[in-house]
C-alpha cells in the first residue's frame, strides 16, 4: 500500500503545478518526505526509490522537470 502511495505521489507531482514548485525547492530527502506527508502520501524513502526505479527515464524527467523532455540526439553516439 505504501509503495502505491509513492507511485501516486509521483503522479500527483507530475500533474500539480503547486507540488512541482515545492518539489523543485527541495534540497534533501527529509524535506522530500515531509512534502509527501503534507500532501497526504505516507511512504518511506525506500518505497519512493522503488517507485522511481519502476519509472522510465521519460517519466522521471516529466516529474523532475515537467515540460522538458529528454534530449534527443540527432546523430546516435
Amino acid at each position: 500500500m505504501a509503495q502505491e502511495n509513492a507511485a501516486r505521489f509521483f503522479k500527483a507531482v507530475k500533474e500539480d503545478q503547486e507540488l512541482q514548485q515545492k518539489f523543485k525547492a527541495i534540497t534533501d530527502q527529509t524535506a522530500f518526505m515531509q512534502m509527501a506527508e503534507q500532501a497526504g502520501y505516507s511512504c518511506t524513502i525506500d518505497e519512493l526509490e522503488q517507485a522511481m526505479s519502476e519509472l522510465s527515464p521519460e517519466q522521471v524527467a516529466a516529474v523532475i522537470n515537467p515540460g522538458v523532455g529528454l534530449r534527443q540526439h540527432l546523430l546516435p553516439r
